[in-house]
């Protein structure tokens, strides 16, 4: 049985706690903050509630096997539901697009119906070309620890590839800017300029195709709530409003994380934060930077206010998303709106400008800058910024260079999202072992 300490409260290193747990050590976890959850939780004013995370998560099966492998499966805690349509997308030229979740046929369909004849074989061309890069990177990365050295002579090839996705997509797509808006989505709302994005992070729409995106009735900040009831079951130490300042290293190895409340010893320590903020592995990622969130906006309205999906992309820039799964009054509604690229004026004055006005029905508003939201989580929970290939060597794996040290969470995972963050969990303890 190891003494292991886990720092950061968020899915990655909740995720990490309950399994190693479940393993047989004696597991400590360090959260600054006063509650679990990181990211994914709920703000709550005034009646209205809404999720200050995602709102929805691709490839489930991440998280149901997050749940299975430290103790009762995932559907006696939570339902999860698909999302349908998956979401919609508006262009500047008027043309709206509800995209279907989990089916290649009925997208091509959509798009068909929606951006001309042609379109919609395109499209489904363009993301089945990413089912081998899935199959493979699934296996060779995502599933198992990074090493540059990577036993597998295709997945490093494609790791290292030189191709961008702006330069991939613009090349599928020349003659349809929608379709190329379309395709780099994922990029733009996490916080990337495509331009330095591999070409292989197109397998995210590969993904949402063919395994559909998913949500939790009454929003995704549950999800927190199940990780917090499974960290007590799991007989976790959690220790709350601590800051873990370092880690103590003595004869090359990690011997305990120096923290406010003083010292506590271990023998394996996780890393689920940015490692920035550690100095023991600072210097190993100092060429890294975070992927900043988005602008956001959580709205209450109260009075007549348009009838939409779960989340509308509206294209151009700014690019804004607008999110309306959250919890409100009756006859009211609670929307979360979120700004990417150059926001020059109030987001709902953005939002008026393309057909949404909902300005007189605002009864409730909170804001957050990306710089509130770092400060208050202690990092960026969209990871690391990508700033070219190197990017994949800059940025530290599961394993670190310091014997003892694991790290798991956005910043080593190897895409954004929820279901790629609970993996590297997955990746840490399948390194620890069982006790």
């Amino acid at each position: 049985m190891a003494r292991v300490v886990v720092v950061g409260g968020g899915i990655g290193g909740t995720a990490s706690a309950v399994r190693l747990a479940k393993l047989g050590h004696r597991v400590t976890l360090v959260e600054r903050l006063d509650r679990v959850g990181g990211a994914v939780g709920f703000v709550e004013r005034d009646g209205f509630r809404w999720d200050t995370g995602p709102t929805s998560t691709a490839l489930p099966a991440a998280v149901r096997d997050l749940f299975r492998k430290s103790g009762r499966p995932l559907e006696r805690e939570l339902e999860l539901v698909p999302v349908e349509p998956m979401r919609e997308h508006r262009f500047g030229d008027g043309a709206v697009l509800s995209l279907p979740s989990g089916s290649r046929s009925a997208q091509m369909d959509a798009v068909d119906a929606a951006l001309g004849p042609g379109s919609g074989r395109a499209w489904a061309d363009h993301v089945h070309s990413f089912a081998e890069p899935w199959d493979l990177l699934r296996r060779s990365y995502f599933e198992r620890p990074y090493s540059p050295d990577h036993q597998d002579r295709r997945a490093a090839d494609l790791l290292h590839t030189r191709s961008t996705l702006h330069r991939v997509v613009r090349r599928a797509f020349r003659k349809d800017e929608r379709l190329r808006g379309l395709a780099l989505t994922h990029a733009v709302l996490d916080g990337h300029d495509p331009r330095n994005v591999p070409a292989w992070l197109g397998l995210l729409d590969y993904v949402e195709q063919n395994f559909g995106t998913w949500t939790v009735p009454g929003g995704m900040g549950r999800l927190a709530e199940a990780m917090d009831k499974r960290l007590r079951e799991r007989r976790v130490e959690v220790v709350l409003r601590t800051t873990a300042r370092d880690i103590v290293v003595r004869g090359e190895r990690a011997v305990a994380v120096a923290t406010s409340a003083g010292d506590l010893d271990a023998d394996v320590v996780v890393c689920a934060i940015d490692p920035r903020g550690l100095p023991a592995l600072a210097d190993h990622v100092r060429r890294t930077m975070p992927a900043l969130p988005p602008v956001v906006s959580h709205l209450g309205l109260v009075g007549d206010v348009p009838a939409l999906p779960h989340e509308v992309v509206l294209h151009g820039d700014p690019t804004l998303v607008l999110r309306t799964s959250g919890t409100a009054p009756e006859g009211a509604a609670a929307w979360t709106v979120l700004g990417r690229g150059r926001l020059a004026e109030d987001v709902l004055t953005a939002l008026a400008r393309r057909g949404l006005d909902v300005r007189a029905q605002v009864s409730v508003r909170v804001d957050r800058s990306p710089r509130e939201q770092v400060v208050a989580w202690g990092g960026s929970p969209y990871g690391v910024l990508w700033q070219g290939r190197a990017t994949l060597t800059q940025k530290l794996g599961t394993a670190t260079p310091v014997p003892g040290v694991y790290c798991a969470g956005a910043h080593v995972a190897g895409a954004t999202g929820l279901p790629f963050t609970a993996l590297t969990a997955a990746v840490v303890a399948e390194q620890v072992g069982k006790a």
